[in-house]
């Protein structure tokens, strides 16, 4: 279609250009047999010019056989180059009259084009040469044509070419993509796309592709494991909590032995509530439908109490190192929030130590920052699992079988960092240790 419109406009201009510079080469041709006449001839007033028709330059040049008359002062056609013409043997006033380079004229309902040249004798006008001709004769052409059809069919044929080229380059990874997309949508994650495309936008579509199918199929990996770890979690104390209750029904056990029972059945309630409550936080924070209620606060007293808290819920000793800021420093924060992104890390420091082992916890201010650093002297995160700790639902193999649990703590954890306008990072970990980060902004004021 782009090439129709080239075409046609192309086919307009030809007309038109050509049609100006043939009038422009009949005004000079019209000039110059005007000074011919007066060159070769030595006319008095009223004597009749010589017939000056015999010569072909003219239409050799033109490409066209203009009507081409000699008239005199008052109009009267005194020769021309045929001897019937469009205006019979006598020009009107006006044409003569008119100053125009080039009078256009209506004649018998057809369009011609016409120009003239004064024949002038000691400054006085003895005669006109005039030339003119129809508008569809000035402005036919054959060659000019038959070059822009070749012009154009060319640019068609290469434009063609080209597209088909690049569309099959384009189209194939793209269609092979869209295929995948089909096995990915019935459950099929094992795709095999190529990644050689030189296209740079077609080769970051594949990688794409490839990156979200494996986070799909992970996602799907750990949906399973998920049901499959919260029906054993939740399964587990259950049937613990049911055989204790039973036996406590049957009167199997009595007196302090009961009531151990009894705590055992709380201890064993306890664990499940605390899982629920963790779904239901986190899916409350993957929502945004939690309110974070944030307080101005010294963060060294903040920090302090989140370790009493957690310290004080433990049954056996573990020692905890504060390092505190030397000046006191505000922060704007949710105090109860902050506790359970504490309470997390302290108790995955205290299951990384297989044996006793501390825990140190670092405040650095920086810039606009606050940072709590919780490290501690454990066996460390697998190389190939730190990726994935932030990831919800992922436990490591290590806790699966020796912890149990959801995998969303540091998930939350991370969700709550985030939503007090800050994040939590693992900043380093191996065999000695692992060291996470809290980075929280600073208030309104620093003292």
């Amino acid at each position: 279609m782009g090439l129709t419109v080239i075409a046609i406009i192309s086919a307009l201009w030809i007309r038109h250009t050509t049609m100006d510079n043939r009038l422009n080469l009949m005004s000079l041709l019209a000039e110059n047999m005007a000074d011919h006449i007066i060159a070769k001839n030595d006319l008095d007033q009223g004597e009749r010019p010589p017939d000056f028709f015999n010569e072909r330059e003219m239409r050799t040049e033109l490409e066209i056989d203009p009507f081409t008359y000699i008239v005199d002062a008052d109009g009267k056609i005194i020769s021309s180059n045929r001897p019937k013409g469009p205006l019979g043997q006598q020009i009107q006033p006006s044409v003569l009259e008119n100053e125009d380079a080039f009078q256009k004229l209506n004649i018998d309902n057809q369009t011609f084009y016409a120009v003239k040249s004064p024949i002038e004798i000691d400054d006085s006008v003895i005669g006109w040469v005039v030339m003119m001709d129809s508008k569809d004769k000035l402005t036919h052409v054959n060659q000019e044509y038959t070059q822009l059809a070749i012009m154009i069919i060319s640019l068609a044929l290469l434009g063609w070419a080209a597209i088909f080229v690049l569309s099959t380059r384009l189209s194939k990874p793209i269609t092979d993509v869209a295929e995948a997309a089909k096995h990915v949508a019935e459950g099929n994650y094992q795709i095999n796309l190529s990644t050689d495309s030189k296209e740079k936008e077609v080769y970051e579509l594949i990688n794409s592709f490839k990156e979200m199918t494996a986070k799909l199929e992970r996602l799907e990996s750990l949906r399973t494991e998920l049901l499959a770890g919260v029906t054993h979690e939740l399964k587990t104390p259950v049937t613990s909590i049911s055989g204790l209750l039973q036996a406590l029904k049957d009167e199997v056990v009595t007196g302090d032995e009961a009531k151990e029972f009894i705590n055992v059945s709380l201890n064993e309630t306890e664990k499940m509530k605390t899982m629920v409550e963790d779904l239901l936080a986190f899916n409350q924070f993957a929502t945004n439908a939690v309110s974070v209620n944030k307080e101005i606060l010294n963060i060294n007293e903040v920090v302090e109490d989140a370790i009493f808290a957690w310290e004080i819920a433990q049954k056996e000793e573990i020692e905890v190192t504060l390092y505190k800021l030397f000046k006191q420093v505000e922060i704007k924060m949710d105090p109860l929030r902050f506790q359970q992104i504490m309470a997390n890390l302290l108790n995955n420091a205290k299951h990384a130590m297989e044996n006793r082992g501390e825990i140190y916890v670092s405040l650095i201010e920086e810039h606009a920052h606050v940072f709590i650093e919780v490290s501690d002297t454990g066996v460390g995160i697998p190389e190939k699992e730190q990726p994935f700790i932030f990831e919800r639902f992922f436990r490591g193999e290590k806790k699966k079988y020796k912890i149990r649990g959801l995998g969303l703590g540091l998930a939350l954890s991370k969700m709550i960092a985030q939503a007090l306008g800050g994040d939590l990072i693992l900043l380093k970990s191996s065999p000695d240790g692992t060291a996470f980060r809290i980075m929280l902004p600073k208030g309104d004021g620093i003292r």
